[in-house]
């Protein structure tokens, strides 16, 4: 084919048909008001309604990924989101990937996304996935960037191309066999790093590690919590009996941590395992070996569950809490019923029963657990 005593290739004619063909819906957008948008066209659409200033014709290339939108392709999109500045269709994307984090990320187009993209989601609060899973995918990701840079797919060059994504893994999140099994034989942490996380999973007080240790929730929303005490005393004693509540709520909520009293002689570390027990059903919910440090005051201090832990309506639940360590406060007054009221969402009642058997004292009047930490 001549064009301008030039000889064009395939690939040239296939471009230049192509550009004609984004002009001429462009035209019949502008003067006609309708436009008919594909798959195949709609990126190169939007990029040329951005460029030539088209609001109405970018407004339907987004609303046109936003109804195809989906699990398996949300991060392609999310890519292409932020390098056209969409914030809407971003956070659509985002919330996408939150409510099917595994499906998203098993996805081809997740591989492909740039390293700014994979920080992004990394920092969020509310992916819905175990953490050594979302740490398989990121090292995937990472051998797909050592290609692209035309890397050898080393440990050091995987390490390497993450950079401060690696800091964004909340490795204390993971069981510690998770941790072994995974992370620990990847080649990616360094020997210090393995070891000092082996010991924040296996001894108290726990050491500093630089990995977040905030759960991810997947429920959206701000986090509450409410104290069923009125005031507090001093001096609660631990033998290795439990301290355990009973509770109903009224509605469906997800249980992340509760609030503890710390030692009345100062500046303490406390060993503790936390659980939340079906009453019924005498089945364990969810439960955590840790640790907290207090420091004298009659202030509660947060021991956070690993996961979420759904809360349904109207079912009894106990709250458990094992403390190893001093003499510490303790709650008194307690209130049978404690009400939560947010400007934005209906009330949330808990309702509280003491637990039989032996509970080191703590009842419905007294004692310890005075504080749950939860979304709704």
């Amino acid at each position: 084919v001549l064009w301008g005593g030039m000889c064009l290739c395939s690939r040239d004619i296939f471009l230049y048909v192509f550009i004609i063909s984004i002009c001429a819906l462009i035209s019949r957008f502008l003067y006609s008001d309708e436009v008919q948008i594909g798959p195949e066209t709609v990126m190169t659409t939007l990029y040329t309604a951005k460029k030539y200033a088209v609001p109405a014709l970018e407004a339907h290339c987004v609303d046109f990924l936003t109804k195809h939108l989906r699990a398996d392709n949300a991060f392609m999109l999310l890519t292409q989101a932020r390098l056209f500045d969409e914030p809407q269709l971003a956070s659509l994307c985002l919330d996408t990937i939150d409510k099917s984090t595994m499906d998203a990320i098993s996805a081809e187009g997740f591989t492909d996304i740039d390293i700014d993209t994979l920080c992004a989601v990394l920092e969020r609060d509310t992916l819905s996935i175990r953490e050594s899973r979302l740490f398989g995918a990121v090292v995937r990701w990472a051998e797909a960037e050592c290609q692209r840079q035309q890397l050898p797919v080393t440990f050091g060059n995987k390490q390497k191309v993450l950079g401060r994504a690696l800091s964004l893994i909340r490795f204390p999140l993971m069981t510690i066999e998770e941790f072994a099994a995974g992370p620990a034989q990847s080649g990616i942490l360094s020997d210090r790093e393995v070891v000092n996380l082996f010991l924040h999973f296996t001894v108290n007080p726990k050491p500093k590690v630089d990995y977040i240790d905030r759960p991810r929730c997947c429920l959206r929303g701000k986090e509450c919590s409410i104290n069923r005490f009125q005031q507090v005393e001093s001096r609660w004693g631990y033998s290795g009996t439990s301290d355990r509540i009973r509770f109903t709520v009224n509605r469906r909520i997800s249980i992340v941590g509760f609030g503890l009293y710390g030692s009345i002689h100062g500046p303490t570390d406390y060993q503790v395992n936390i659980q939340i027990i079906d009453y019924e059903r005498n089945q364990t919910l969810g439960q955590n070996d840790t640790g907290f440090s207090c420091d004298g005051t009659a202030s509660t201090f947060r021991v956070m569950f690993k996961e979420p832990i759904e809360i349904l309506p109207t079912v009894c639940y106990t709250a458990c809490a094992t403390l190893k360590g001093p003499d510490s406060h303790y709650g008194t007054k307690g209130l049978k019923k404690v009400i939560h009221e947010s400007p934005t969402a209906s009330k949330t009642c808990f309702v509280f029963y003491s637990s039989p058997g032996n509970n080191n004292g703590t009842s419905i009047e007294d004692g310890q657990i005075p504080e749950i930490i939860f979304y709704t």
